[in-house]
């Protein structure tokens, strides 16, 4: 079903925040190049990658963004905001991701999920402990996996919609996202980049996947609660949890990215699901 995982991540904020939810309202908002963050006046904060598209088609100068629907944010009720997530229009979807995002920090401080272990500090390429006769499909050419397949030099197909992405030495491993429905069912682990629950592809990727696929979905726009994740097949959640969302708005609002942000405002987790909880050795 279309934006599966994030209506039923929605209803599980619901009904975990219950009334208290109609009393949380977002304190700012910062749509920056890479990511767009969400504060909330209860202190969290959240991120969703701002999608490359960001800016409608026919907005062609400053007097055309009336287009864009621009309206404040700050001080909405967060159930409101967080209702976009489930928006046809780019930048209201990332917004509304990332104030899901938010409250989902929340929940997790008040209900963690049974089954599912919070790993801070860790790595999801680590924590997925991939080996060497593993058939690996990579969504998305997301470089920091990029670079550790290759440094480990272990064989791995990667689906892009956009070859362009890809380095010279890595088009003999790349594969069309047109062809999604024969490489991914073929996989021993899948490795999917969060922008795919932007984009709306992710439900349909998870759903193409063996029972017995090792499943792993990286990126800050994945939140804090995995219930609708795991649900649907995945076995690692890699995200971030912002630390200081002050100044975390500061540097997405002047450009920034994740090597700026991580280990300065925002740290790497991980969600594993406790049955494929990965040995200290291969966690390190």
């Amino acid at each position: 079903m279309r934006d599966g995982i994030l209506n039923e991540t929605i209803q599980r904020v619901t009904d975990i925040l219950g009334g208290d939810l109609d009393r949380v309202a977002v304190e700012r908002v910062v749509i920056g190049l890479f990511f767009t963050g969400v504060k909330l006046d209860a202190g969290t904060a959240g991120t969703c990658a701002t999608p490359r598209d960001a800016v409608l088609g026919e907005v062609c100068c400053p007097v055309s963004a009336r287009a864009a629907g621009y309206q404040s944010l700050a001080g909405r009720a967060a159930a409101e905001l967080m209702g976009g997530a489930l928006s046809a229009n780019g930048l209201q979807r990332a917004v509304g991701i990332a104030t899901l995002n938010a409250l989902c920090e929340l929940c997790w401080q008040r209900r963690p999920t049974a089954g599912v272990d919070l790993l801070p500090g860790k790595d999801a390429f680590d924590a997925t402990a991939l080996r060497d006769t593993d058939r690996i499909v990579l969504v998305g050419a997301f470089i920091p996996f990029l670079k550790e397949l290759k440094r480990r030099r272990l064989p791995y197909l990667v689906l892009e919609r956009n070859p362009a992405a890809l380095k010279p030495e890595e088009m003999p491993f790349y594969r069309p996202a047109e062809a999604a429905a024969e490489i991914v069912p073929a996989a021993d682990v899948l490795l999917v980049t969060g922008s795919t629950l932007l984009n709306d592809a992710l439900e349909d990727l998870l759903a193409m996947a063996q029972p017995e696929t090792r499943v792993t979905v990286v990126g800050p726009t994945i939140g804090m609660l995995p219930d609708a994740f795991v649900g649907r097949g995945a076995d690692i959640l890699g995200s971030v949890r912002i630390t200081r969302p002050d100044e975390f708005l500061d540097l997405l609002a002047e450009g920034g990215s994740a090597p700026h942000f991580l280990g300065h405002c925002a740290e790497k987790v991980v969600l594993a699901r406790r049955r494929l909880r990965p040995p200290a050795s291969a966690a390190a």
